[in-house]
């Protein structure tokens, strides 16, 4: 199988809205209209709908403040990572009990999706491949992810699994009851 990782782009923002529109959430309809955009929604529950966060992830892509990672079979893409600078998730600290490195520049990485054909792969780790290398020689020190704590499907599991981020020199930084904090320095 020949995956291709293309950083998002205003360019790929037809491919981003046809995979959430089409291609990741068919076990899982209810996420749909998430467009990976809960890490930096912070209005009122009632304005949280498809139609309003597709429209506001657009114009994040066109602004080039939604950040992450396209993988592609075929020229269809067939999974997604968000990963941004932490401070561009405004609500991540609602989430998460963060370690107050101000000073520190930090990726955090927080959702891969694939399609579910395509799942169990290597997909995931071709992402989070090209997330070390690109943020590495971006002047920034530290990767960060927040893996669940119990064993999960491959569609509840879109943190990214513990091994995963083992496997790939991340240290856990704190351990809460559903949650982990790991962290590897670039």
């Amino acid at each position: 199988m020949d995956i291709i990782i293309k950083k998002i782009s205003p360019e790929l923002l037809d491919d981003y809205l046809f995979f959430f529109d089409n291609m990741v959430f068919s076990e899982n309809p209810d996420w749909s209209k998430c467009y990976c955009y809960s890490f930096h929604f912070t209005g009122p529950d009632e304005s949280w709908n498809k139609k309003a966060n597709r429209a506001a992830v657009s114009k994040m892509i066109q602004e080039d403040k939604l950040r992450g990672y396209l993988a592609y079979s075929n020229n269809t893409a067939v999974g997604w990572c968000n990963a941004n600078d932490r401070n561009n998730y405004q609500s991540l600290r609602n989430i998460y009990t963060l370690d107050e490195d101000s000073e520190a520049k930090i990726c955090s990485v927080v959702c891969f999706l694939i399609s579910p054909e395509f799942r169990r792969k290597g997909i995931a780790k071709l992402l989070l491949d090209r997330i070390i290398e690109d943020y590495g020689s971006n002047d920034y020190e530290y990767l960060e992810a927040y893996p669940l704590k119990d064993d999960h499907s491959c569609e509840k599991n879109y943190r990214g699994p513990l091994g995963l981020y083992e496997e790939n020199n991340f240290k856990l930084l704190k351990e809460f009851d559903k949650y982990r904090i790991v962290r590897r320095e670039l």
